[in-house]
């Protein structure tokens, strides 16, 4: 593929570029001058970068066909009953899946009562009850057994128990024996310096119900991740939450702190594939449009990785709604979009 400008990753926005694939993945990204000669060669009339990437989706409450279709090619979901979800991502690594990539983390961990039993929204097996740090740290290896790529935990006080300071720590422990990460909906006061002090590396939502004290910011600028999630707290409207959720992570990203991309597809009106307004919030958050794409990408264009591009009609750093303008789709060196 051939393309007058191309993002391949940070740092390299390259003038005339070339992405070639074998299968489903890359053998080069830069220069086209320097590309090995191909037998077919696709040219991109606008500008090429890695495909997108959600990393809190409920796929089982959205399309997978209409995720992909719209540049997204590869999703984590963040709490689904394990009998569906955990076959469901192995389907996903089949040429003849027609949706993303899928990586789970299987049911959410969660105490007698807690979140999110109860919802309207959410299928019976989507929460894990755990009883005591012993039964807590076997969940997790449980799960990780089962193949879950993250162990996410409720700590949702507005919405009823969550896991003792014990059992969160037995959670996290076990984790980093299995070398999966802990992501965490923290909702209510105090949830989120409980979530540090046990050592979770990430947050499945931009904090939103309280203002954060700068040095509780700091804290989590060191040592984790947020995971954006800002429009499922507005829809296009502006709310309080979504003003305290901008508060929190405009300090987050000026103390340093990564963020990714990620929608909570599933949870209202959320679109299928790239949700525009969310990343038009990341921006209005203080992210440049480098650390935008950032977010986004799946992976950065280079060899060894996964052959996921989208082509877009304009330039991005011109104009931040070409995200949304898509051309092509390519998802493992397959094209979706067009047909």
């Amino acid at each position: 593929m051939r393309a007058p400008l191309a993002w391949l990753g940070p740092g390299r926005l390259v003038r005339d570029a070339a992405v070639v694939a074998s299968g489903a993945e890359i053998v080069y990204a830069g220069s086209a001058w320097g590309a090995p000669p191909t037998d077919e060669e696709l040219e991109v009339d606008g500008f090429l970068m890695p495909a997108y990437a959600d990393r809190h989706v409920h796929i089982g409450l959205s399309d997978p066909v209409r995720v992909v279709r719209g540049g997204v090619t590869a999703v984590r979901d963040l709490a689904w009953p394990e009998e569906d979800i955990f076959p469901l991502a192995e389907a996903s690594e089949l040429p003849s899946f027609r949706g993303p990539l899928i990586r789970a983390a299987g049911p959410m961990l969660t105490a007698p009562g807690g979140y999110p039993q109860g919802q309207s929204w959410a299928p019976t097996g989507i929460a894990r009850v755990v009883r005591g740090a012993d039964e807590a740290a076997k969940a997790v290896g449980q799960l990780a057994d089962r193949g879950a790529t993250a162990i996410k935990v409720s700590l949702n006080a507005e919405a009823g128990p969550t896991v003792s300071d014990a059992e969160l720590g037995a959670i996290c422990a076990a984790a980093g024996e299995q070398d999966v990460p802990v992501t965490v909906h923290a909702q209510g006061q105090g949830q989120v310096e409980r979530a540090l002090g046990a050592g979770v590396a990430e947050f499945a939502h931009c904090p939103w119900t309280h203002k954060l004290s700068d040095s509780v910011i700091g804290q989590m600028a060191s040592a984790t991740r947020v995971v954006s999630t800002l429009d499922m707290l507005s829809y296009g409207r502006d709310t309080p939450e979504l003003r305290r959720a901008l508060d929190n992570l405009r300090r987050f990203v000026a103390a340093g702190g990564r963020v990714s991309y990620g929608t909570d597809l599933g949870n209202g009106a959320i679109p299928p594939g790239i949700d525009l307004r969310e990343v038009v919030l990341l921006r209005e958050a203080g992210l440049e449009i480098e650390a935008i794409l950032t977010a986004l990408a799946r992976s950065p264009l280079e060899p060894g990785a996964p052959a996921d591009l989208v082509g877009l009609r304009r330039d991005p750093f011109e104009e931040i709604d070409a995200l949304a303008d898509l051309l092509l789709v390519v998802r493992e060196g397959r094209v979706v979009v067009p047909d």
